[in-house]
């Protein structure tokens, strides 16, 4: 198995570092795009999918991220200033908003982060003096990396992949730690998680914490990546993106983030181009995805262990069959 992931990980990064040279400027922007929902949709699946908290918020987290870059640098402080700035403070936000997860669940969990997205996005909309309003931030500077400009596409693009990959790293160790068996244990049954020691209430605030922190880090790319920030890309609307991607890759999959965010932002720019497709593109990608939760409401990524068990069922008949058959043929 270990030798498979290997090689795995080697023909992603292979695909990763050379498929941009053979696309236009919009492709590489469409993949740096894609980078930086994984980031996004990494932190929410650490609260969704391994906590088992129900958010409905994230894309305020998102637009935290991306005004404090913006703002930081429209004062003429660092991109590298402001991007742990951004992490930090939706740490810090996400801290505060976990406290009503101690105190409802489920629906009401997801209705309470949707009124914290309102919220904030209200505040962005209406606070004019900080975030410019509906004019929103614009000419939003692309950073420096050791004195090299990063303004093209081809170097931000492989900002956005190194951050990615280490973000990704910092996840994948968080959840081979006891942290990660804490959380997993929190989401499948709270009651006995406290039973056998894990603070509830320390691993639910975590898992918003850091699920928002790296919401930041995402908004804060999203910024740099697009010049330009306004309310309208951190709606409630976009919070539910985000959840469905996570749902659609397959919620409490490490990978389920990748696959997630391709369906949600390449998927629907590859409709557009298909001929017969492009002029109902949207309603061919909602069709999709309502076909894809009906069939598999685990996600994509579920497909290899609903695959196995069914091979697991057909083997366990099968020995239950020849061990009657042996039954009878003794009696």
């Amino acid at each position: 198995m270990k030798a498979r992931h290997l090689v795995f990980a080697a023909v992603a990064a292979a695909a990763l570092l050379t498929v941009p040279h053979f696309l236009k400027n919009y492709g590489i922007y469409l993949l740096s795009y894609w980078l930086v929902y994984i980031i996004a949709t990494m932190g929410l699946n650490l609260t969704v999918g391994y906590a088992g908290q129900k958010s409905l918020g994230h894309a305020a987290f998102f637009g935290i991220g991306a005004y404090t870059v913006a703002i930081l640098m429209k004062a003429g402080a660092s991109f590298w200033l402001g991007l742990p700035a951004a992490a930090l403070l939706c740490f810090a936000v996400g801290l505060v908003l976990g406290f009503p997860a101690l105190r409802v669940q489920t629906i009401y969990l997801a209705f309470a982060t949707l009124g914290f997205n309102t919220a904030v996005w209200l505040i962005l909309r209406n606070e004019e003096w900080l975030t410019g309003g509906t004019f929103g931030i614009n000419n939003i500077a692309r950073p420096e990396l050791f004195g090299i400009p990063l303004e093209g596409n081809h170097a931000y693009y492989h900002l956005v992949l190194a951050i990615t990959v280490v973000m990704g790293l910092l996840l994948w160790g968080l959840l081979r730690s006891p942290w990660g068996k804490a959380f997993t244990a929190l989401r499948d049954n709270s009651i006995r998680a406290e039973s056998l020691g894990v603070s509830v209430r320390g691993y639910t605030l975590l898992s918003f914490a850091i699920g928002a922190a790296y919401a930041g880090v995402a908004g804060g790319l999203f910024a740099s990546l697009v010049g330009f920030i306004e309310p309208a890309p951190f709606t409630v609307a976009a919070s539910i993106m985000m959840y469905l991607m996570v749902v659609v890759g397959g919620s409490g999959y490490f990978l389920g983030p990748v696959l997630g965010a391709a369906v949600g932002v390449v998927l629907p720019e590859w409709l557009r181009d298909v001929p017969g497709v492009a002029n109902w593109y949207l309603p061919a990608f909602g069709a999709a995805v309502v076909l894809l939760m009906v069939w598999l409401p685990d996600g994509l990524l579920s497909i290899p262990d609903r695959l196995r068990a069914r091979r697991e069922a057909r083997e366990a008949s099968a020995a239950r069959s020849a061990a009657a058959t042996r039954q009878e043929v003794s009696a």
